[in-house]
């Protein structure tokens, strides 16, 4: 049975509450978000159960445990590795720490890259740090950066799962990769020099004054984090995988010493708001996904054009993951092939390779457009918040930073590679 078009409502609201609210009544939201996110998830639980159509609302479950054990194993892990980096933090010096950080996301994860570097990120520039550190953060080692391989980003696994072959995309996206990679250093790098030259004297002494040295402590937590990684590839029985990632995450947790976590400021409230929303965010975004599925024939969606924009578009304010497989789901089914049989999936990327590669690319870069895309966004911005960064606003963010940075980035692309 089709959703009504009224059961998208609880997520429109979740999304305006995820947006508003933290700049309308900061304490109310602060202390009340879990409440506010169950509540919404809750009515689409019933809605769904009156309507006897639960199959998909257990689907989008299933999806959120897988979800979220990959982000708290990765956050934990990494949470227990301390990376100290001396000396002057230089436009150049954080360049090549966001390049190496967009390069390590296609080996351990955006999520995996984005927590392992945030907080030496941060310290490295604690003296002159703003708001576009984190944005550019973001932007390259939480999305763009991970669209090499299937363990880079969560859309690109799960293509992986259904039959796409692992280095398959590698070959395909590596020259939009590079260049999308290549225009957002750049940028940064202006943004960092102009940044740093304006900085008072004084900071540059002082920094300037200190070996640069690169130290890393809690080194066993490397293992860990392989062990996080390696599981991503098991696939049955259902969530064994899920069951090492959380296992391995509280050895780690006992193990690392103390004054580690000390010294990262860590705690787990980046990773419990992560939970709270998106577990909202996973369930009252159903029927959306779903009315998505049903009615693409009849929206009109066959060009890799339209699937680059649309999947895009849309990664933004639903999550990335769930977007990119209706999408290749709906792709298939014009040509009455099944995303579930690996043969069709198979003869789909052999015979329609414009249209994968289009929905893969613009699920992954477009993740970026706001803190909801991707998972690793909302923690890198509740983790700078909690070390008292500033970080701009649910639209600020898009206001300021990522309409004007990245549409001109994603249409160059879209005029190189697509259109």
């Amino acid at each position: 049975m089709e959703p009504h078009i009224l059961s998208v409502l609880p997520f429109v609201l979740l999304l305006l509450a995820i947006a508003v609210m933290p700049f309308i009544a900061p304490k109310f939201w602060h202390k009340n978000f879990p409440l506010v996110s169950v509540t919404l998830a809750l009515s689409t639980t019933v809605y769904y159960f009156i309507n006897s159509s639960a199959g998909s609302l257990l689907h989008a479950v299933e999806e959120y445990i897988m979800f979220i054990s990959l982000l708290v194993g990765l956050f934990v892990v990494s949470g227990g590795i301390v990376i100290e980096i001396k000396g002057l933090a230089t436009p150049l010096r954080n360049t090549l720490l966001l390049a190496i950080g967009g390069v390590l996301a296609n080996v351990i994860g955006t999520t995996g890259a984005s927590m392992l570097l945030i907080r030496p990120f941060i310290k490295t520039n604690k003296l002159r740090i703003t708001n576009f550190h984190i944005v550019f953060f973001i932007f390259i080692v939480s999305n763009v950066g991970g669209s090499l391989t299937p363990i880079g980003d969560p859309p690109l696994f799960l293509g992986f799962l259904k039959g796409v072959p692992f280095f398959w995309i590698t070959d395909k996206v590596f020259f939009k990769w590079l260049l999308a990679l290549s225009l957002l250093l750049i940028l940064f790098y202006i943004a960092d020099y102009i940044n740093f030259k304006k900085a008072p004297q004084e900071i540059e002494e002082r920094e300037s004054k200190a070996k640069e040295k690169i130290k890393i402590k809690g080194g066993m937590n490397f293992i860990f984090l392989g062990v996080v990684v390696g599981s991503i590839f098991i696939t049955e029985p259902l969530f064994l995988r899920e069951a090492i990632m959380l296992v391995t995450a509280f050895v780690s947790y006992k193990l690392t010493r103390k004054e580690l976590h000390k010294q990262n400021h860590f705690s787990f409230f980046p990773i419990k708001e992560v939970a709270w929303l998106f577990i909202g965010i996973f369930i009252t975004m159903t029927p959306a996904l779903e009315l998505l599925r049903l009615n693409s024939s009849s929206l009109g969606i066959t060009t890799p054009t339209q699937y680059f924009w649309l999947t895009g578009g849309l990664s933004g304010f639903l999550d990335n993951a769930p977007t990119y497989l209706t999408f290749l789901t709906a792709s298939m089914g014009l040509y009455g092939l099944d995303v579930n049989k690996v043969s069709d999936v198979l003869q789909f990327i052999a015979s329609h390779e414009p249209h994968v590669v289009a929905i893969s690319i613009s699920a992954v870069f477009f993740g970026a457009l706001t803190y909801i895309g991707n998972g690793p966004n909302f923690m890198v911005k509740s983790i700078a918040d909690s070390q008292n960064v500033e970080t701009p606003s649910f639209f600020g963010y898009m206001g300021r930073f990522s309409l004007p940075i990245l549409i001109p980035i994603y249409a160059l692309i879209w005029w190189l590679f697509i259109a």
